[in-house]
């Protein structure tokens, strides 16, 4: 019997059995299988995947004269456009790095992130002109190189104005339909730069490798059981975590893009009655709108919509009511450091005999880790000893695999404490439940400490959100002479709702322990970031101030 085993043999890696991984390829795929297929929507422009892979070999052709390629950034700070999409695979078809930028944004936070990004090119949209011509300004006071400016001359918005030498449509016409691009030499390489929110100080850029673009791009497929051909939506932004890497996954379906300069419940709905909608990603604070959306809005959705969900953990009651509307919805937990999802309440088919309310509590849950993450837990944040599944211990939920960013551009340091013992500190607290799926119960931040007692501010959130008056809702810590901390609930009322400040504290005696209800109630409109995050630095300082 022969000793040699299999290891032994050498086989090598060759042109003929490995190649890097990139979501690049989806587009080329998606054009040659499907030519005439629409691949994107945008008012009355209807382009197939064919031109869309034309246009984007013409951007990368168009760059690649100007002299752009590998490693270098270029930028874009545009709503969700066909244009944004394109960016999303012509820029990187030269080797260069994609850095979306947060359409809402001030000035100097635009112009610190074209600083530290280097970016070389930036495309932008006259609806963006006021502030991105004050963060140039600003870049030239500092004396900084300017980018090349590109502007979008988008006919379905009036105003603004063009602030490059060059519309975008004039700029890839210069491009050749037929460059030839090629995939990154290897996977490791940067495709996409993305910046943290930076409410503590500065933002930090997130840097994405085309292996985890790629991964995470086949992940949402499997997370969401996506079919070929799906009809997708765009209310998320595309420049948060690239739109959770939905460009590169619509492409991986060969769907088609319906794409929504503006964010609002009655143009959501129009669309998804218009195109036939069946899927789309949006933060909790979206799905309330379109709950509170008028009757006569919300009427005429004949067909199944599958919508995914994160941002923030989104109250059970939202979820029931978007499930009583006839929506099927996923929540999905990931952070900008992790491509976006990187965990998925998976449904279990035990469920389906649940009351709904029941059903919506399960699936509040954040979950289990999708299937091309390699790493999940909740653990102490001390020790990375795991905690009980109990459903009741805190500890730091923990990721680890390949659909983790690289690290922290120009910041070594923070990039080392974030992957301290071998796995990625989220910062976020939680308990795990005895079948394995992560409930978060407060960012590390964000918890109150009262009396000794920890209350999870998103526990009270979720019995205020049940409230049949209550359309928004956030709690924050507020201090305190005698607890140290208690909590001090922010709320928006339903259109014609009257509730008192008495009213919501009697209310929460009712539905929780007494050492959690709130101490201080402030009726007014939330803060929220462009992805419908809550701001709760700014809502710690009203609490404060509030008498």
């Amino acid at each position: 019997m022969s000793e040699i085993n299999i290891y032994s043999q050498h086989l090598e890696q060759v042109a003929a059995n490995y190649e890097a991984l990139s979501p690049l390829t989806f587009l080329e795929r998606a054009a040659s299988v499907f030519p005439e297929r629409i691949a994107v929507v945008h008012g009355e422009v209807r382009r197939t995947w064919a031109e869309t892979y034309r246009r984007c070999c013409q951007l990368a052709s168009a760059l690649s004269q100007r002299g752009i390629g590998v490693g270098d950034t270029v930028s874009i700070i545009c709503p969700n456009l066909p244009e944004h999409f394109e960016a999303h695979f012509g820029v990187p078809m030269v080797g260069a790095v994609l850095n979306s930028i947060n359409t809402r944004l001030d000035a100097a936070s635009v112009a610190f992130i074209l600083k530290h990004a280097e970016a070389k090119v930036l495309i932008t949209e006259r609806e963006m002109a006021a502030v991105v011509n004050h963060a140039l300004s600003l870049l030239e006071d500092d004396e900084y190189p300017l980018p090349f400016v590109i502007d979008i001359d988008d006919p379905t918005f009036v105003g603004g104005a063009l602030l490059g030498d060059v519309t975008y449509e004039q700029f890839i016409a210069a491009g050749i339909p037929g460059f030839a691009w090629r995939r990154p030499d290897d996977e490791w390489n940067a495709i996409s730069l993305n910046y943290t929110s930076g409410t503590t100080g500065d933002p930090k850029g997130v840097v994405y490798h085309h292996r985890g673009a790629h991964l995470n791009a086949v992940s949402n497929v499997l997370s969401w059981g996506m079919p070929n051909g799906a009809v997708y939506l765009w209310t998320l932004p595309m420049f948060h975590c690239n739109g959770w890497c939905f460009p590169w996954t619509v492409a991986a379906v060969a769907g088609t893009n319906v794409c929504l300069r503006h964010v609002r419940a009655d143009q959501i709905l129009a669309a998804i009655k218009a195109e036939k909608v069946d899927h789309m990603c949006g933060a909790p604070i979206v799905l309330s709108m379109m709950m509170g959306a008028p009757a006569e809005q919300k009427a005429g959705i004949s067909h199944q919509v599958k919508v995914m969900t994160a941002g923030a953990p989104p109250p059970a009651a939202v979820i029931q009511g978007m499930e009583e509307m006839g929506f099927d919805v996923t929540q999905v937990y990931g952070l900008t450091e992790t491509y976006g999802p990187c965990v998925v309440s998976e449904w279990q088919h035990d469920w389906d005999g649940l009351p709904i309310a029941e059903r919506a509590r399960l699936k509040a849950r954040q979950g289990v880790r999708v299937q091309l993450q390699e790493g999940l837990m909740v653990a102490d944040p001390a020790t990375l000893e795991p905690v009980e599944r109990d459903g009741e211990t805190i500890g730091e939920i923990f990721m680890r695999g390949n659909i983790v960013m690289k690290g922290y551009l120009k910041n070594p340091a923070t990039t080392a404490a974030a992957f301290a013992g071998g796995w990625f500190h989220s910062g976020d607290l939680a308990v795990w439940h005895p079948d394995g799926y992560v409930e978060i119960k407060d960012r590390s931040k964000d918890i109150i400490i009262s009396g000794g007692e920890n209350i999870s501010s998103i526990e009270l959130e979720d019995t205020l959100y049940r409230h049949p008056a209550v359309q928004d809702v956030a709690v924050v810590a507020r201090q305190d002479e005698k607890w140290g901390e208690v909590p001090c609930a922010f709320i928006k009322l339903k259109d014609g709702a009257n509730l008192s400040e008495e009213d919501v504290i009697a209310y929460c005696r009712e539905n929780m322990a007494r050492f959690k209800v709130p101490k201080k109630v402030v009726f007014v409109d939330l803060p929220r970031t462009s992805t419908g995050k809550v701001q709760k630095f700014i809502l710690r300082e009203w609490a404060q101030a509030a008498d």
